[in-house]
């Protein structure tokens, strides 16, 4: 029988106050190459928008990303830049089922740059650095999606915070051949570990130990992380200590023939045949082409609803196999791993309007494309309509167990099989849909969430994790909460997980960890190519 315990409210610490070794009274920053100016903002030293990396402009454009110390002449030695106001966000774009005009067509491609939060008190000279990779499906999304004051008010001056911005959609994840012959495909993973190293070289002058890092991220974010684990093949000496995989988008990964179409696409959408005339284009242009090819492609069939279309692909070397083949075999970064679920992942990505399993077949037939009648035949065995109260419900459980909540089970079996500490957590608070932990996490204030005294919790459970590497080692708000086990440790839990609930929250065997996600890892060459 599980323990379980009551949500009463509880008042956060206070946080001690020791003074800053690393940043000066006006809290300018000495990188060597640059200096930075911050302002404290919500008790916390904020930095906005340094740059990591190089424009990726004209030439630069589908290549590695080029780091910034090799690109200083711009700076003055004696100049203190402004790193107080936020700097332009990646180009956003969206999927034609999720048409959103605010973010169509906006954003701008110099974006290649990260926010550092710090305390103006921290308790060490080098304190543990967590890094945020944010969601946002591959097209969505940037560094202040996930504002980490919170986080780091309640670590009492432990921990040192960084979020980053990548390159999105087409700008970031084209992988054609004609890319990969003449540039980089997965140049948004690349950005992602370009501003990783960016973090090992310089995050010491704001106080951060970069032998000490956590890479964090949800939905995409958690995606991204799980593809930082499998780069490579899985390198013995990544720029991160630990991992946060919270929620992970393993959206599918798009074959030679949908990379192609998304390729040529952009060519007719620019009046361009070569990659060449591509990067000679200006901005606004590209920025169109690429929005053309998001409606494009679901309006010929090419991706179905749910599917953000653009995001990683195998390119033979920054991603070297389908990720749950990598998994299987061992091929990825062993370091400790958290990661997590919500309760109904795939309901913000299902359709409204269907009411039959025709309607039903037809639309999943595009979110698997190469599944033959057996694989549907056992689909709806496994997944019976008499379990569903609505079409809709079945469809949103199918997707929300083969994009996020069975992924969360091949990655946690992997990791605790090869001997990491590993934690997972179910979380069925809040809204329960899709991202539900966030207001609990990141706010964006102490408010934000439903229940203050769970969101004590579960930052007091990450910082533990980013501190220790263990959830339980941390009660900086003073509240009861129960022992989250290992995943699996021999002689005391196999599967076990963190179940959170409204009433409640203890542990539990993992609910993944059944017949349904066994199905679809054995059909992964079905639902991944």
């Amino acid at each position: 029988m599980r323990s379980s315990f009551g949500l009463a409210a509880a008042a956060l610490a206070t946080i001690p106050l020791v003074s800053s070794q690393n940043i000066s009274s006006d809290y300018t920053v000495d990188l060597g190459y640059a200096k930075y100016r911050g302002v404290l903002n919500q008790s916390v030293i904020q930095y906005f928008g340094i740059p990591y990396a190089a424009p990726p402009l004209g030439e630069l454009r589908w290549r590695a990303p080029q780091d910034i110390e090799n690109h200083v002449s711009n700076y003055g030695s004696s100049e203190v830049i402004d790193a107080t106001v936020r700097a332009p966000i990646c180009v956003q774009g969206a999927p034609f089922w999720r048409n959103n005009p605010i973010l169509n067509s906006t954003g701008s491609e110099d974006c290649l740059v990260l926010d550092v939060l710090a305390p103006p008190e921290p308790v060490s000279e080098y304190l543990p650095v967590l890094v945020q990779i944010h969601g946002g499906g591959y097209d969505q999304g940037n560094s202040q999606s996930n504002p980490g004051y919170l986080m780091v008010n309640q670590s009492q001056g432990s921990v040192i915070y960084v979020s980053i911005q990548y390159r999105l959609d087409a700008f970031g994840f084209l992988g054609s051949y004609e890319i990969r012959e003449s540039g980089n495909a997965n140049v948004g993973l690349l950005d992602q570990r370009a501003a990783l190293g960016w973090v090992q070289r310089n995050i010491r002058a704001f106080g951060g130990d970069p032998a000490r890092v956590t890479i964090i991220g949800g939905s995409a974010g958690g995606g991204s992380v799980m593809t930082q684990m499998i780069m490579y093949g899985g390198v013995s000496n990544p720029p991160f200590r630990a991992a946060i995989a919270e929620y992970p988008w393993w959206q599918s990964l798009k074959n030679e023939t949908i990379l192609g179409a998304q390729y040529r696409q952009m060519l007719d959408a620019t009046d361009c045949s070569t990659l060449a005339c591509l990067r000679s284009q200006e901005s606004d242009v590209l920025i169109a082409a690429m929005q053309t090819s998001l409606d494009v492609g679901y309006n010929t069939q090419v991706y179905g609803y749910g599917d953000f279309y653009y995001g990683p692909s195998v390119d033979g070397d920054v991603i070297r196999d389908l990720p749950s083949n990598e998994f299987k075999r061992g091929h990825f970064t062993k370091v400790p791993l958290l990661t997590n679920r919500d309760g109904y992942e795939g309901y913000n990505y299902s359709p409204k309007n269907q009411t039959t399993q025709e309607e039903e077949t037809a639309d999943l037939q595009l979110i698997f494309p190469y599944a033959k009648q057996s694989f549907f035949n056992r689909l709806y065995q496994l997944y019976p309509a008499e379990d569903f109260n609505s079409t809709l419900f079945q469809r949103q459980t199918i997707y929300g167990d083969y994009i996020i909540d069975c992924p969360t089970y091949y990655m946690a079996t992997a990791s605790s099989d090869w001997g990491q500490p590993t934690y997972k957590m179910i979380f069925n608070a809040g809204s329960q849909l899709h991202g539900a932990d966030g207001p609990f996490l990141w706010g964006p204030n102490s408010t934000s969430s439903n229940n203050a005294t769970l969101a004590n919790i579960m930052k007091d459970w990450y910082l533990g994790f980013v501190l220790n590497l263990d959830p339980n080692t941390i009660n900086n708000s003073n509240t009861s909460k129960p022992y989250w086990p290992q995943y699996q440790s021999p002689g005391v839990s196999n599967f076990s997980i963190m179940d959170v609930n409204y009433t409640m929250v203890g542990a539990i065997p993992d609910l993944d960890a059944n017949e349904r996600c066994d199905f679809f890892h054995g059909q992964s060459y079905v639902v991944r190519n």
